[in-house]
């Protein structure tokens, strides 16, 4: 065989195993974001609910001050996550930006009252939880009305539910998919050696010496391609994170290792039953049959 073949060989061979290590990592990816999307599906909830507002209207005498002295108590309560002052000049000119400069013309004194605009911890953001919350905010004599928006929160909790349950059914598919093509190449490329596993065979190698070599290349395979998945994953929170810091909360650490740490055992578990599963048939066919 001259230099210039055993080149060609060596390109396909590097070839081959790149186009392995990136099709598993891509799979690998999906494994990543399906499991980003399980560990951290009460965060993502949490998230959703926590940015559901409910407002406070004051009573039209109510100052400024008043309103912003107000705060504290509220901050304090234990069902609620944040609070936002609007004053009346800050109400105003959202008024005038909805219904025109000349709304107020036929009013001598400016009608919008001081609101405060609340979040709730996620837990309270139910029906029954809403009207307990509502309740206890009337207590304040400052208050006038409470607009909780019944309607839009019983629609966030079905549809969060119904959400869920089609994620799950997806995750599930896509995880098993992952599974089976990590799987199939893995096989592919060691099938691709059945006469190398033939002849070693016929020279007396043990099943345990013919699998050590491929074991331990699908192990670094599995690595490499794991790694590949981990920086894009980290790429896409990285780019998450710094165009869209709204989003930042839903990134844990804790959920970020646990994924980490799933990809890589996935990587890991998936080469090794692969290759050890074909090796065996491998070794188990005659010589007829590896040409089929």
């Amino acid at each position: 065989m001259t230099k210039k073949s055993n080149k060609m060989i060596r390109r396909r061979l590097i070839g081959a195993y790149a186009s392995s290590v990136i099709s598993i990592s891509l799979v690998l990816l999906l494994v990543g974001i399906a499991s980003f999307l399980v560990v951290n599906a009460t965060r993502v909830t949490d998230f959703f609910k926590e940015n559901l507002q409910m407002s406070v209207i004051l009573k039209t005498e109510v100052t400024d001050a008043e309103a912003e002295k107000m705060l504290p108590d509220l901050n304090s309560m234990r069902f609620i996550h944040s609070t936002h002052l609007v004053t009346k000049e800050e109400g105003t000119v959202e008024l005038k930006e909805m219904l025109g400069e000349d709304f107020l013309s036929v009013f001598e004194s400016s009608p919008v009252p001081v609101s405060i605009e609340v979040t709730l911890n996620a837990e309270y953001v139910s029906p029954d939880s809403l009207s307990m919350v509502s309740a206890r905010i009337m207590e304040s004599p400052l208050v006038d009305e409470v607009v909780c928006r019944q309607s839009l929160v019983d629609a966030l909790n079905a549809n969060l539910q119904k959400i869920s349950f089609v994620l799950g059914i997806l995750i599930l598919l896509l995880l098993v998919v992952s599974f089976v093509q990590i799987g199939n190449t893995v096989r592919i490329n060691i099938f691709a050696k059945r006469f190398t596993v033939h002849t070693m065979r016929l020279v007396g190698a043990t099943r345990a010496i013919i699998l050590r070599p491929f074991m331990a290349r699908s192990i670094i395979q599995g690595l490499v391609a794991a790694m590949f998945s981990l920086a894009m994953l980290g790429g896409g929170v990285f780019y998450v994170m710094k165009n869209l810091p709204q989003f930042s909360v839903l990134f844990g650490t804790r959920e970020l290792v646990m994924v980490g740490g799933i990809i890589l055992t996935s990587a890991i578990v998936i080469c090794i039953v692969s290759t050890l599963l074909t090796v065996n048939k491998l070794v188990s066919m005659n010589r007829d049959e590896l040409y089929y």
